[in-house]
Parts: C-alpha cells; structure tokens; sequence
C-alpha cells in the first residue's frame, strides 16, 4: 500500500514537473497545465493513479494551507472593513446565483429538489484557483480582490448550512442538524477566534520563538494551522474555513511574516495536488460525447455568474469597474461544489449523469479561470465604453487604493542592530517611509511597542521579502552580521527588486566582490572601513584640509577598498594619501624583539611629543585595535600604523623595529 501511494505521488509530482514546464513555455497558465496532467494521468487517460482517492487527503491539505496563507495576509481589521461585502455581498451573490440556477435548471426539465441543489452548487466559486491567480498578479489587496476575497470567505461559511440542506431535500429530516447547534457553533468559533488572536496564538509564538530553532518554529506553526481546521471539521464546519481562522489569529501577531514564509513552500507543493486531483475527476469520455453542449454550457454559467456577482457588489454602491473586475473573478464553479455534489450523489438528489455534466462545466471554468482573470482589465475597459450612467459608472463611493497599493520608494532596512537602529532613526527624521525586518523577537516585541514599522521574519525568505515591499523599494539596506544569510538576501533583493540601490554592510573585505557579484551596489566593510574613520579624524588633527581628507576617502571607496587589500609590498596602504598631502607618511611596522617599545606604554614612548608621530591603529594576533589609549602596553608581534612627517616617521621606526632605511615593513 505503501509503494503504490508512492508511486501515485511520483506520477502525479512528474507529470506536473512536465506539462507545467510546457504550458510555462508556452506562456500558458500553470495551473490549466495542473489540470491538464491530472486529466491525463488519471482513471481515464492514462490511468497512471491507481487510485486517486488515496491523495485527497493532501489535495484538501493544500486548499487548507492556501486559505491559512490568506488568513495571515490579512487581517481581523481588514475583515472587519469588508463586512458588508462579506455579509450583504456574498449574499446576494449565493442567493441571486443560486436562483437563477434554480430557474434554468427548472426550464431544462430537471426536477424541482435536483434544480434547489444545481442551484446552490452554481452559486459557490473556487477559493483555490481565484485567490493562487490573484495573489501571483498581486491583486490580493486591491479593491476588486478583497470583494472577491470577502463574497469566497462567505461562500465558505455558507458550505456547512448547505451540506445540511441535502438530507431535507433528500426527505430525510433526522439526518438534518439543527440551526441552533451550528449558531452556538460559529458563536464558539468567533470567541476563540478573539481569545486566540489577543492571548494564547502570540505567547505560544513568542515562547518558541526565543528557542532559536526555526524547526521547533515551523512545527509549531504546522500545529496552529492544521489543527485549527482539523477542529474545524470535527465540529461540522469547514476545515478550509478553519485554516482560514487559524490564519487570521496569527495575522494580529508579529510573527505573522515569518509564519507566512514557512508555510508556502509546502502549500505550493500540496495546492498542486489539488489542481491535479480536480483534472482526475474529469470523465474524458463523458466529455468526448458531449463536448458541444459543454462548450455552450460553460461559457453561459461563467456570463451569468459574472453578471449576477457583479450585480451584488454594485448594489453595494462601489465604481461599475471594481463590481465588474469582482465578478470576472467568481465566474467560475468552485472546488466545494465538488464536495456538495458528492453528497448529493450519495443521497439522490444528484443522478450521476447530472453529476458528471455538472463536474465537467466546473473544470471547464475553472481552466478558464486563469485566461478570464488575466484579460479582466481589457474586458472591463470594453464595457466601460458601453453608453452606461454615470451613477452606476462610479457607484456611491470613491475607489481607494490605500490598500492596494503597498508602500513605493521606501526604505528597507534588514537588521536591527546598531547599524540598523541608527539608520531607522535618521529615515525618520528625514521623513523617508520605511520598513524593518528583524529575526529577534524581543527587539520586534519591543520596537513595535515603540511605533517602529518593524515586522518578525528571516528575510532570507522570498516571501517575507514580498510581503514586506521590497519590489516597490527604493533602497534596501541589509545590515546583518551573518555572512551567509547576507548573501542570499543580497542575491533574493536583486531578482525582486532590479533597480533598487542595495546597500549591504559585511564583517569581512574578502565578501566584497562576492556581494557585488550578486547585485549589490555598494559593500561597506567594517574592517577598513573604521580604518578610514580613524585616518580621517587624525588627519584632521593635522590640520589637513577637510576638502582633501574627503576626497581621499572617497577615492579609496570608490575603488572598492581594494588598495587596502594589496600586500605592503605591492602597494603602500596609504599612497593614494601621500600624494594629496605631501610630506606626510603612513607606515606599518612589525614590533620585533628586544626593540624599545617592547613591554612599554603608549604614554611611556611618548611618540607625538618626542617623535612627532601617531600612533593610528594596532593589530594585535589578527585583532584591530583603533585608536589606543595610553595604557596600551606594546607586544613583540604587534603590527602599529604611525603617521606623521616622513623624517619623523623613519626615526621613530628604530622604536618598533631595527631595520634600514625604507621599508615600510620590517
């Protein structure tokens, strides 16, 4: 059982590897190329799957991961915003799509309990295919896609009190559950829903959060999620309705970046047995005998649920262009229908050939689901041509886009340590709109409390980098300490985001080329970069025109650091400095044993007043130590960078090292 499982998940895997690989090339949806495979893999192509029924479990896991995605995109105030769309605007659409079902069903001679149940099975749409197609366009947050999003939440909900509507239009009333039951049903739910969001979700996230262990964190996100919609159904509710909750609990937290970044590499991968799954269930044959009359039939439903669902957020009084964008959205019939439809079979209200007409309408609408939201806009600027009125044109309210439109030309800011706090606070006082992300909890927890728009997530994480804004930044600045994950930022940043200025800061000069190499535009190395800060502010005590120490130090950013890199035998670290300022020398010595500042202080040798020179930097057994103070006791094996007049500097040499005239090491 074991093996024919896994062979079934191969076959599936591969043959979605292969023609979605093809549609992609085609420039043809993917998910129509999901379709296509499961068509041709299953009981009636190929017949690869031995049974298809063994993997629904993962393809209802994948719509449960789709819908826990969502409900942490959003939020419980954002839901709030669109109660009306949700309550007043699903509504209408259920009821006025389910009627006109009912109506046709009826003039086509259908029986009146079978044309009530084709009715309410025409009026649900897909949750999995709109919300996957909005979110790769972007379109999630703009107007059109929360009305899409608001009347699919109430589709969903309405699921449960339709599954216990087939056993009243089967005539078995015992079967049937009371009203009363599910109210204190979704009454519970809201309660924990409340208490979840504002109490026991963010102290569980926080706790495993200051494990450290990303392991320990995505099992503990897996356990929210799956178990909440798991709940879900043991109550009678949806489980995809529960994911969804689950979603919107985490989403009032700070971890809610990081949660999402965990859950779409595995939501990917299980949505597409569902895509595939919903292929299987297609009768070829069935289709290859009457694929005339399904050709008419799916085009007439997806008009009419276009108009009827665009009609249900007119009445809501927003602009004809959004009602019509939303309706485009919901022309489809929905996964859930399927579910209803296999009820009904089981308890016959269906017959099977309604059932398998009714099931290859549904996956010819929702293969053309795809194409219909992707030329939406053009079909949507054909009928504003149209000679319509004005007030239905702009409806009773203005089309805001505050939230379809993320922040543009801002500031990122990856990291928030001293760097990172630093650099927040000048964007503030500047007025430059900016954004931080951060992967310690205690400083997120902290900063937020403090009004700083910083959110929880490792921004190695693709996703995390797009829920955060990062193809609309103007600058990313990636100031971490952590070399690897430093590279794979700089590398994600740059495919998201081609023309932002992308700063990075490194420990390390020998990262330097490497970074530029990934796409960032500037490399800060702390190594030499304090160098250059120490250089400048003695030069300075020189008296050294300020003009002069500027244009030096920018010479040696400009190139990269890379003189500074270079052996003192191929290049002098400070030549570039000698030639602007003549006289002044910059040398670096190696103290050897038995010289005279062996075991001598700083303020002992008394080298400005004495030699005339200063003492620049010491490096110590790899250790740099800018700028020592006076109680710095000198070691054979240090390295000292002196400055001054150039016949100051070679007497002062004799101090560290006994070597002959010249060099600059000895």
């Amino acid at each position: 059982m074991g093996l024919s499982l896994l062979t079934d998940i191969v076959a599936i895997l591969g043959a979605a590897v292969v023609v979605a690989f093809v549609f992609a090339r085609l420039k043809l949806p993917v998910i129509v190329g999901l379709f296509v495979a499961g068509m041709a893999i299953g009981p009636d192509g190929l017949g690869l799957v031995s049974d298809a029924h063994e993997l629904e479990a993962a393809a209802e896991i994948g719509v449960v991961l789709l819908l826990f995605a969502i409900g942490i995109e959003f939020s419980l105030r954002e839901l709030v915003s669109i109660k009306d769309i949700v309550l007043v605007g699903g509504s209408l659409q259920i009821g006025l799509t389910a009627l006109a079902g009912f109506a046709v069903s009826m003039a086509l001679g259908r029986t009146m309990t079978e044309a009530v149940f084709l009715g309410f099975l025409m009026a649900l749409s897909s949750t999995a295919i709109v919300l996957k197609t909005l979110q790769q366009r972007a379109e999630i947050d703009a107007p059109h896609g929360r009305g899409a999003l608001g009347v699919l939440i109430f589709q969903d909900i309405m699921v449960v009190p339709l599954t216990l509507l087939v056993p009243l239009l089967a005539g078995d009333v015992a079967m049937s559950g009371s009203p009363l039951t599910l109210i204190t049903k979704i009454v519970g739910v809201v309660i924990a829903v409340v208490v979840g969001a504002r109490w026991v979700v963010p102290w569980i996230l926080r706790e495993v959060a200051r494990l450290g262990s990303p392991e320990v964190f995505l099992i503990a996100v897996l356990v929210i999620g799956l178990g909440v919609a798991a709940a879900a159904g043991h109550i009678g509710l949806s489980m995809a309705l529960g994911a969804f909750v689950a979603g919107l609990v985490i989403s009032e937290s700070e971890y809610a970046h990081q949660v999402l970044g965990n859950v779409l590499p595995f939501r990917d991968v299980l949505l597409s047995f569902f895509f595939v799954s919903v292929g299987m269930l297609l009768d070829v044959s069935f289709l290859a005998d009457n694929w005339w009359i399904l050709l008419l039939a799916a085009p007439v439903v997806m008009f009419g649920k276009t108009l009827l669902a665009t009609v249900a957020i007119l009445v809501l009084r927003y602009p004809l262009r959004t009602a019509l964008l939303t309706g485009l959205s919901l022309a489809q019939v929905g996964e859930f229908a399927f579910v209803l439809a296999a009820v009904g079979a089981q308890s016959g209200v269906l017959v099977d050939e309604v059932r398998q007409g009714f099931l290859a309408v549904s996956v010819l609408s929702m293969a053309a689901t795809p194409f219909l939201i992707a030329y939406k806009d053009k079909i949507a600027e054909m009928v504003l041509r149209l000679p319509i009125p004005q007030v239905v044109r702009q409806g009773g309210r203005a089309e805001t886009e505050a939230h379809a439109t993320p922040l543009r030309d801002h500031l990122v800011i990856i990291g928030f340590g001293l760097n990172g706090r630093n650099l927040a606070r000048a964007a503030a006082g500047a007025k430059i709109p900016y954004a931080i992300i951060e992967l310690n909890p205690r400083s997120v927890s902290s900063a937020q409390q403090a009004g700083e728009p910083m959110y929880f997530g490792d921004a190695t994480s693709e996703a995390v980098l797009e829920k955060i804004g990062v193809p609309y930044a103007r600058v990313v600045a990636v100031v971490i300490s952590d070399p690897v994950a430093t590279r794979r930022i700089v590398a994600l940043v740059r495919r998201l985001c081609p023309d932002a200025y992308l700063i990075t800061r490194t420990r390390y000069v020998s990262e330097v080329p490497l970074l530029m190499e990934l796409g960032a535009s500037e490399v800060v190395p702390e190594e030499f970069e304090t160098a250059v800060e120490i250089f400048t502010s003695t030069l300075q005590q020189y008296l050294v025109p300020l003009a002069e120490i500027e244009q030096a130090a920018a010479d040696i950013r400009a190139d990269g650091y890379g003189f500074l890199r270079l052996p003192p035998d191929e290049a002098r670290p400070w030549r570039k400095i000698e030639s602007a300022l003549p006289g002044v020398e910059v040398s670096t010595l190696q103290v050897s044993a038995g010289v005279e500042a062996v075991d001598r202080t700083l303020v002992e040798l008394d080298l400005r007043r004495r030699h005339g020179v200063t003492l620049l930097a010491l490096s110590r057994r790899g250790d740099l130590i800018p700028n020592p103070v006076g109680e710095t006791r000198f070691e054979e094996g240090d390295v000292v960078v002196l400055l001054g007049q150039s016949e100051d500097v070679v007497r002062a040499r004799t101090l560290f090292a006994p070597c002959a005239g010249g060099a600059d090491i000895c």
